[in-house]
């Protein structure tokens, strides 16, 4: 039987999460929080946009935005960078799916 997976709670805009997180990841994973929720903040202080899921979908499409218009330049691997967005969009999404089971 395979262990269960680690996990690490994260705050986004207040609210707490548990993503599966593993050690060599973990530092990765809080910065891209942090990242976040900066962005999530930053749109709920305009006052436009008051639900967490809209504030979300705005920040992630603004971060996508930002990541399209980064020139790439020597050492930077666009490949690399996707592969770690959907490895953290995958444990974010997880751990929005358990957090739905509760409400």
């Amino acid at each position: 039987m395979a262990a269960a997976p680690k996990t690490i709670e994260v705050s986004l805009l207040g609210r707490s999460y548990r993503v599966a997180c593993e050690d060599h990841e973990r530092e990765a994973l809080q910065q891209a929080v942090a990242y976040l929720d900066g962005k999530m903040s930053e749109i709920k202080k305009v006052g436009k946009v008051t639900a967490t899921e809209r504030i979300a979908v705005m920040a992630a499409l603004n971060i996508a935005h930002e990541l399209l218009h980064t020139k790439v330049g020597s050492g930077f691997d666009i490949g690399q960078a996707k592969r770690r967005i959907a490895s953290i969009e995958a444990k974010l999404d997880a751990a929005l799916a358990q957090q739905e089971k509760l409400f």
